[in-house]
């Protein structure tokens, strides 16, 4: 009777023990999360890729690979005022000049790139670069346009003011991003098949040194300091952080898988990341360089761009063919039991996240060790049972 009991106790305390302990755990505080922060979600065309909001912050422009379409969108009702169809070939990116008179598409399909009247939203003339041209940048006098040829290797430098290619610049192997400094003195180009990236002097337009990245980097954007560039490396899921004073990598930030494209908030607290292969977009607080937190308002997402007045961020979801528009004041973190605190610009993190433990998981580990602990006090006392009995 003895042997019986205590064997009896001693399972059954250690189930005590590990239910205690994960009853403990479940009741914490759950680290901090994000949640679904689409307020609209807008119908545009096949394919959208590239994304660029006008300096004003009035109207969007994105590009529709396969409708070889360019769609207009009014940011004050997020509906698509005007559909560019002409002269028009695989759109890829677009941006817009810094007086918002003009919009440049590169068109992947024909090697050129068509240049928007945004006024009238039509294409006024159409400049010839070199093949496959993906991303381009304008200089923040307006002066220059350039443009990432990734069937080339190069980079075109285009006059806006004449609207023909003043120089080609050589560059690494498949350019894909671009983008200029705050400062117009230099512009920094992805190279995805080399994995690296090309810093170009405006000036000479030659390239002064090239930096070693991630495994097949994509998009490329510069802080408003000038201080940083943030790139993102599609086949490592994470984003390299270049000091452009030492143009040496700082920092490498895990993201989602596929990063495509990033974009840098004008008050430069966060750096949005477009996960192309995963269910969730990454936001990087630019004072701690961690993610905080993700955002999951889509299927698979590619350009993204930012309203000056940095209210909103618009994502290209390419496969759902529309664009979805993100408050950047739900940037903030918030605990799972509260709702997100709206403010008039994102709150940058003071210290780093915790890694949030799947809610899920969590549940699913708890009962499974109940029942191998109930399993153990059951098969504990059918043997002390048998003991007794014998």
């Amino acid at each position: 009777m003895k042997r019986w009991t205590t064997r009896t106790l001693s399972a059954g305390c250690i189930f005590l023990i590990i239910f205690f302990l994960f009853t403990v755990f479940a009741l914490l505080p759950q680290p901090v999360r994000a949640t679904n922060n689409v307020t609209a979600t807008i119908t545009v065309g096949n394919a959208p890729y590239g994304v660029a909001v006008t300096p004003n912050s009035a109207y969007a422009y994105v590009t529709n690979s396969l409708s070889d379409t360019v769609s207009v969108i009014s940011t004050a009702t997020n509906a698509v005022t005007a559909t560019i169809t002409k002269f028009l070939s695989d759109p890829f990116d677009v941006t817009v000049t810094p007086n918002g008179a003009y919009a440049y598409v590169t068109n992947y399909g024909s090697g050129s790139v068509s240049v928007i009247n945004t006024a009238t939203n039509t294409v006024t003339t159409t400049v010839t670069v070199g093949s496959d041209p993906q991303s381009l940048a304008v200089t923040p006098n307006g002066a220059y346009a350039y443009v990432a040829n990734g069937g080339s290797g190069t980079v075109s430098v285009i006059s806006t003011a004449t609207n023909t290619v003043t120089t080609t610049v050589t560059v690494g192997s498949d350019p894909y991003g671009l983008a200029v400094t705050p400062n117009g003195a230099y512009a920094y180009v992805t190279n995805a098949a080399s994995g690296t990236v090309s810093v170009i002097s405006t000036a000479t337009n030659t390239v002064t040194t090239t930096v070693t990245v991630g495994g097949y980097p994509g998009g490329v954007a510069v802080t408003p300091n000038g201080a940083y560039a943030y790139v993102t490396n599609y086949n490592s899921g994470t984003v390299s952080v270049i000091s452009t004073a030492t143009n040496t990598v700082t920092t490498t930030i895990s993201v989602g898988i596929a990063p495509t494209d990033v974009v840098i908030t004008p008050n430069g607290a966060y750096a949005y990341v477009t996960n192309d292969a995963d269910d969730s977009d990454s936001v990087i607080s630019t004072a701690t360089n961690t993610v905080t937190p993700t955002v999951t308002p889509k299927t698979y997402s590619y350009g993204v761009a930012v309203t000056p007045n940095d209210a909103y961020v618009y994502v290209a979801d390419r496969y759902s063919g529309t664009v979805l528009v993100i408050s950047t004041a739900t940037f903030t973190l918030t605990t799972a039991s509260t709702s997100p605190t709206a403010s008039t610009s994102p709150t940058v993190s003071t210290s780093p996240t915790v890694p949030e433990f799947p809610a899920q998981l969590l549940e699913i580990t708890l009962v499974v060790t109940m029942i191998i602990a109930l399993s153990a006090v059951i098969i504990a006392t059918k043997r002390t049972g048998k003991i007794q009995r014998s």
